[in-house]
C-alpha cells in the first residue's frame, strides 16, 4: 500500500515530533487535535522548528521549506479523510485512544491504517471495538522522535500483514529504523530496560552503595550515558513509578518486576525528580549536579581490577546489574517478543545503550550469570529466579 499523507491524532510533543518527521520524508502531514487552536499553534511551531533546524544544518533550506508546506491542522476530524495511515499520539488512556479511532474510521475509508503511539497499553486492547482491528497496529516512536531513529512496528493478535508491512514502510521513509514487535507489555525497548531501574533500586536498598556510586559505575564500567538514578530525575519518579505499575500489573505480578518501596516513598513525599526540584540528587536552584568529568571514558567491563579502581562496590554492582539484563533478555527469547537482532537494534536505538542485552549477556557469560541469580535467589527471593534459557545457555556454551 502506498502512503502519501499521514494524519496524526494528538498535537503535543510526541505528535508534534511524529509530524515533523512525517513532513521530512515527503509525506503531506495534517495535525488533528481536540482543541483546533492546539493543531493550529502546533502548525506553526513545526514550521518554526523546521525553519530552526535549516539554520543549524540539520537539513537545507530547501528540504525546510518543502517540509513546511506538506504541515497543515486539521480543524475537524473530517478534514483527515484522504489520509492513508492515521498515528495516534494521544495521553495513555485506552478509551480515549479507542475514542479517537472510532471517529477516525468513521470519516476514512476501509483501507485506512490505524497506528497507536501507545507505549505501554496494548495494541489489542486499543483495537477492541474499532470497527477493522486487523488495522490496527503499533508504531511507537521514541522521544525526541527528530532525534531518536527507534520505530517499536507492534503486531497485535489481529494485525493483518498488510497494515504491519505499511507501518514498517513509512518508518523507513521518515528516515527511522523500524523493529517488528509483539503486543506484549513494553513491547521491546522498555521492556528489556525493566532491570535498569529495578535492579538498581534493589542495590540501594540492599545497602550496596548509594545512588551516585551505583550511576559512576553503571556509567564508567557499564559504558552507559546516564546512570540509572540520573535518569530516573530525569524522566521523574512517579513516571518511573507509574510504568513500573504498569509492567507489573500486565506482567501478571512477577517478582522482578515489584515496584520499588523505595520509590513509592519517595513519590509520595513529592520527590519527583528535576521537575520537583528533588530527586535521588537535589535541583535546587544554586545545587545544580556537575557534569562527572569521568562520564563516557570507558567501554563495558568485568574486569575486576578495573571495577575496584571506580569503585571497591563496582565488583557487586555491574554484575548483578549485567545478570538481571541477561536474564530478561532470555526470559524475552523464550517469549519471542522480538528477533534477537531486533532486540540488539531496540536498546541500543531506543535507548542509547553502548551494547544490547545479548552482548551484555556474552560479556558476563551465562555460567556467571547464573551463578549469582541463583545465590541471590537463595538469598533475597523469586526476583532472582535464572530463566531456563539462560541455564541451558551454559551446556550450550561449554
Amino acid at each position: 500500500m502506498t502512503v502519501s499523507r499521514i494524519g496524526i491524532l494528538g498535537a503535543g510533543t510526541m505528535g508534534r515530533g511524529i509530524a515533523q518527521v512525517a513532513a521530512l520524508g515527503g509525506y503531506e502531514t495534517r495535525l488533528y487535535d481536540a482543541f483546533p487552536a492546539a493543531a493550529e499553534e502546533a502548525a506553526t511551531k513545526l514550521r518554526e522548528a523546521l525553519a530552526k533546524g535549516a539554520a543549524r544544518g540539520r537539513w537545507s533550506e530547501a528540504e525546510g521549506d518543502e517540509a513546511s508546506n506538506r504541515i497543515g491542522p486539521a480543524l475537524a476530524i473530517g478534514e483527515l479523510a484522504g489520509c492513508e495511515l492515521l498515528i495516534e499520539a494521544a495521553p495513555e488512556d485506552v478509551e480515549l485512544k479507542r475514542r479517537l479511532f472510532a471517529d477516525a474510521a468513521a470519516v476514512c475509508g476501509p483501507e485506512t491504517i490505524l497506528a497507536s503511539n501507545t507505549s505501554s497499553l496494548r495494541i489489542a486492547d486499543i483495537a477492541a471495538g474499532v470497527p477493522g482491528p486487523e488495522r490496527v497496529v503499533g508504531m511507537h516512536f521514541f522521544n525526541p522522535p527528530v532525534l531518536m531513529k527507534l520505530v517499536e512496528v507492534v503486531a497485535a493478535e489481529r494485525s493483518s500483514a498488510r497494515a504491519l508491512a505499511t507501518a514498517t514502510k513509512v518508518a523507513v521513509g521518515m528516515g527511522r529504523t523500524p523493529i517488528q514487535a509483539r503486543d506484549t507489555p513494553g513491547f521491546v525497548a522498555n521492556r528489556l530496560a525493566r532491570p535498569f531501574s529495578l535492579e538498581s533500586l534493589r542495590m540501594l536498598g540492599d545497602g550496596v552503595a548509594d545512588a551516585a556510586t551505583i550511576d559512576r559505575v553503571v556509567r564508567l564500567g557499564g559504558g552507559f550515558r546516564m546512570g540509572p538514578f540520573e535518569l530516573i530525575d530525569l524522566i521523574g519518579l512517579d513516571v518511573n513509578l507509574t510504568i513500573a505499575r504498569s509492567f507489573f500489573a500486565q506482567g501478571g505480578g512477577p517478582e522482578r518486576w515489584r515496584p520499588s518501596p523505595i520509590q513509592e516513598r519517595l513519590v509520595a513525599e513529592g520527590k519527583l525528580g528535576r521537575k520537583s526540584g528533588q530527586g535521588y540528587y537535589p535541583y535546587a536552584e544554586g545545587s545544580g549536579r556537575e557534569p562527572d568529568p569521568e562520564l563516557g571514558i570507558a567501554a563495558p567491563t568485568l574486569d575486576p581490577e578495573q571495577l575496584t579502581r571506580i569503585d571497591p562496590a563496582a565488583g557487586e554492582i555491574l554484575p548483578r546489574l549485567f545478570a538481571q539484563i541477561a536474564n530478561e533478555a532470555a526470559l524475552a527469547l523464550e517469549e519471542e517478543i522480538a528477533s534477537p537482532a531486533d532486540m540488539e537494534t531496540a536498546t541500543r536505538l531506543g535507548l542509547n545503550w553502548p551494547i544490547g542485552p545479548l552482548g551484555i549477556t556474552e560479556l558476563i557469560g551465562a555460567s556467571q550469570a547464573v551463578g549469582l541469580l541463583e545465590r541471590l535467589q537463595r538469598e533475597k527471593g523469586a526476583a532472582y529466579a535464572p530463566a531456563p534459557l539462560l541455564i541451558s545457555n551454559i551446556s550450550s556454551s561449554g
